[in-house]
């Protein structure tokens, strides 16, 4: 079946079907890594979005219960080049994804990054052009969106019930791969939803806010906890908990162009001068690296990726050290706070 992306400025990438029959909305952006398609199509960080994978074959090596990162897809459609293994394709038709391939990508990466992260909609089916270039145009922009609510969880529960610190983890659409580097650094681990209350959080040794998707700017109650909670006991913030700390301390939000998704980003480690290459995944940043609280920077585009505040106990990265996939040049900042955490505790 043919198929085709439109984008809600008219233009149309077209492609043959290999997923679900049907037609997807949502932010068409791209991720550069090579490898974790996966886990990129059910980190929620992606919830309604539409992956274009640079990487020229996707699906190469099958896939694997134990590598999706939530129990649910959160990607509305995968764009590709060549998709490869009928693994792969079966598994997308299972799970009611669109996707297509023979997809012009490198032209629709160029067109993303000088235009932007634009509403799309991706169709496997009969949909007349102009009727869904107009879809597209209806949809919300991801500029104001909260989208926490519908990817966190409802009630707390214990992920690893023993270890020599008490974490919790406020779940704002947290990553499978978190909770597993927390439980391997033998921590005790319980997840909260996004909505928990500051002395619920405070109980623990440490708090880890975790990342998730859409604009932090309209999160003000989550904000207003994290704030709270500052100061109380250790916190940690990964990507939107990075944003949420930042905005917990005075400093702005703004949305990127077309983000930073892929796991090859250069980022300066202002302390030691180190460069990690790291595993990313967000369309907004933090505004002002030259503040003093800012331990990371990007190199590629000066964006702040990284705070330390001593002062309130806390510290935040806006990539993510759990790099799941991704290089591991990061692990150790993980690992290096459970750490710090149990001495203080000691």
């Amino acid at each position: 079946m043919t198929g085709y992306l439109a984008l809600a400025d008219g233009t149309v990438w077209h492609g043959e079907s290999v997923g679900a029959d049907g037609h997807a909305l949502g932010e068409a952006v791209f991720t550069t890594g090579m490898s974790g398609y996966q886990e990129a199509v059910t980190d929620p960080s992606f919830e309604d979005q539409l992956i274009c994978f640079t990487a020229p074959m996707v699906g190469n090596y099958g896939v694997a219960e134990e590598r999706s990162e939530s129990s649910r897809t959160h990607a509305r459609a995968v764009l590709m080049r060549e998709a490869r293994g009928p693994e792969w394709t079966d598994w997308l038709r299972e799970h009611g994804l669109v996707g297509l391939t023979g997809i012009d990508t490198r032209s629709l990466v160029l067109h993303l990054r000088e235009a932007g992260a634009a509403p799309g909609i991706a169709v496997a089916g009969k949909l007349p052009v102009e009727d869904a270039v107009e879809l597209a145009r209806q949809q919300p922009p991801m500029l104001g969106r909260s989208l926490i609510a519908g990817v966190s969880i409802a009630e707390p529960y214990v992920f690893a019930p023993d270890g020599r610190v008490s974490i919790g983890v406020v779940d704002y659409g947290v990553k499978n791969s978190v909770l597993r580097r927390l439980a391997k650094a033998d921590a005790a681990v319980t997840v909260y939803p996004h909505d928990a209350s500051a002395d619920d959080l405070a109980k623990h040794d440490g708090v880890l806010l975790s990342p998730g998707p859409g604009d932090p700017e309209p999160l003000v109650t989550e904000t207003a906890t994290v704030k709270e909670l500052l100061g109380r006991t250790h916190v940690l913030g990964i990507c939107l908990g990075h944003q949420l700390i930042a905005q917990a301390t005075g400093l702005e939000t703004y949305k990127l162009p077309f983000g930073h998704r892929g796991a090859n980003h250069p980022v300066l480690e202002r302390r030691t001068g180190r460069v990690l290459v790291t595993s990313q995944n967000h369309g907004f940043a933090v505004r002002s690296s030259e503040a003093a609280e800012a331990s990371h920077v990007s190199l590629y585009d000066g964006t702040v990726e990284g705070l330390e505040l001593p002062e309130l106990w806390a510290r935040s990265l806006q990539f993510h050290p759990e790099a799941g996939p991704g290089p591991h040049d990061a692990w150790p900042l993980l690992e290096g706070w459970v750490e710090e955490v149990a001495a203080a505790h000691a």
